[in-house]
């Protein structure tokens, strides 16, 4: 696919498999009102432990596919007519010893593993299920072994619309685990140990949209350490999203992948993120960038950023690296969505490194060599090179050229922090609304401090009715200036109000 992103943006220049018992907090009528604590512990499903169980017999109708005969799987699939089933037989099933020998289903087919039923890639075949065929159904399987390129996936190779991922085992694959198309459903399953992704939400041609992942185990993603080998690659996470229109994320366990848990990056619009556990990634829990109009609520998000933001502090970055990190994000009501804001709420963020950072790059926007997001614009502006002096200069380009973080709304959130957990002193609880100084390129109509102003007072971000437990800064405008709650919540910021702050008890 080629795509190459930079990490981040703040360079200078209903199945009943809900995973949450608590949801967090509960606003009430009372102007004063604080969250309710939410409960200790945690209920998860874990997926991973204790897959559910396929068929033990070949449902009526079926093909039945032996594992004994290697490449039975693709070989019945191509002599077999669109919406047929077939059952694979417990045991391990191969492929032919050829890279491209994937099975190509046809439109309404259904595979059904039995008990035991694994697809293995032996390190040989780069992908398991490819073609363009709609509204094909996976369940009960596990899939290993593959060796998908970078950026390219091992299940729905190809992002064919209509895809039915359920009960399966995806792991220990190269490149991502799974593709997404559009009205992709994936579900109680296991997406574990990939080399890149455990889901690769991208599509070629056409954008992804009506997107489910709901009650997934998303587990120790990005085995390759691919920023690492590609510095500022921008290309990991437990779950990446490329200009999805519509996702509802509910329900997951997305834990312990190295870097970030889930990263929608660039004209991602519509989004519903709730009722997911979010712990012990790398880096940050959530990461919403150059995209559009979101919920995030009802999550508890634990024990993230921990690798990633220590770092950050060990090499002197004045940066406030987030847990749940805005770049160039906000409500626009222009866009067709079910909301017109980020509205962030009812969510525990318990001993992460730091909690929520809204940040603009002032260098970003269309058109400029600054732009990480390969030669994308806005949602706003279809034509790119519309975006160019002198017109960029006035109304509407001036606004609509570049990505704004703008109309977040956080409240009704719980925000935890006990130093002696996380094990830090300084830059580990950190609340941050903020720009850099534009600078580049010289034709820039969002030189200076004209990006932080609007930020940090012009765009109606905001916090308010939220607690906070230990000892929480803030940064306003520029990460020079650090706040305390007092100064947070005085002229000219005036956020938090109606907030509880007790420094003292979060440890």
């Amino acid at each position: 696919m080629g795509i190459k992103r930079r990490h981040r943006a703040w360079a200078a220049a209903p199945l009943a498999l809900a995973l949450l018992a608590a949801t967090g907090c509960e606003s009430t009528s009372d102007a004063g009102a604080q969250p309710t604590p939410a409960p200790s512990s945690t209920s998860v499903a874990r997926v991973c432990a204790k897959p559910a169980a396929g068929p033990a017999k070949a449902p009526a109708g079926a093909v039945t596919v032996d594992p004994a005969v290697t490449g039975d799987l693709a070989a019945k699939t191509k002599s077999s007519p669109p919406n047929t089933t077939f059952w694979l037989r417990p045991g391990r099933h191969r492929l032919d010893p050829d890279r491209y020998a994937q099975v190509v289903p046809k439109e309404g087919n259904r595979y059904l593993g039995a008990p035991g039923a694994v697809l293995d890639g032996r390190k040989t075949n780069q992908y398991a299920f490819g073609g363009t065929a709609r509204d094909v159904t996976i369940r009960y399987l596990t899939v290993q072994g593959f060796v998908a390129p970078h950026d390219e996936g091992v299940v729905n190779h190809d992002s064919a619309d209509g895809w039915v991922i359920e009960h399966a085992t995806i792991q220990h694959n190269s490149g991502a685990g799974l593709m997404a198309g559009a009205r992709q459903r994936v579900r109680a399953s296991c997406l574990r140990g990939n080399g890149q992704y455990g889901m690769n939400a991208y599509k070629g041609k056409g954008r992804i949209s009506g997107l489910v992942v709901e009650g997934n185990e998303i587990v120790g993603n990005n085995t390759g350490d691919w920023e690492r080998r590609r510095p500022g690659c921008g290309c990991t996470g437990g779950v990446k999203f490329w200009a999805v229109n519509g996702a509802d994320v509910r329900g997951n366990w997305v834990h312990d992948n190295r870097g970030t848990g889930l990263w929608a990056d660039t004209n991602n619009n519509d989004f519903r993120i709730e009722n997911n556990l979010l712990e012990g990634n790398d880096g940050a829990a959530l990461i919403y960038e150059t995209s559009y109009n979101a919920v995030i609520r009802k999550n508890t998000i634990r024990r993230n950023n921990w690798v990633e933001g220590r770092k950050a502090a060990d090499r002197g970055d004045t940066f406030p690296f987030a847990t749940v990190y805005l770049s160039e994000s906000g409500g626009e009501p222009r866009i067709r969505a079910r909301t017109d804001t980020i509205e962030i709420y009812r969510n525990v963020l318990e001993n992460n490194w730091s909690g929520i950072t809204l940040w603009e790059n002032a260098d970003r926007f269309c058109n400029s060599p600054a732009n990480t997001s390969s030669g994308d614009c806005t949602l706003l502006v279809r034509d790119t090179d519309r975006c160019a002096r002198p017109a960029i200069a006035t109304a509407p380009l001036y606004a609509d050229c570049r990505w704004k973080t703008q109309r977040v709304d956080i409240h009704h959130n719980r925000f935890v922090l006990d130093t002696s957990v996380v094990k830090c002193a300084v830059k580990c609880g950190r609340m941050a609304v903020l720009a850099n100084y534009g600078t580049y390129p010289d034709w820039s109509p969002y030189q200076g401090e004209r990006v932080a102003e609007a930020i940090t007072r012009k765009q109606h971000n905001r916090w308010h009715d939220n607690v906070y437990l230990g000892p929480w800064s803030f940064i306003a405008h520029d990460p020079s200036r650090e706040l305390d709650s007092g100064q947070w919540q005085a002229t000219p910021y005036q956020q938090d109000a109606g907030s509880t702050f007790r420094a003292g008890d979060g440890g």
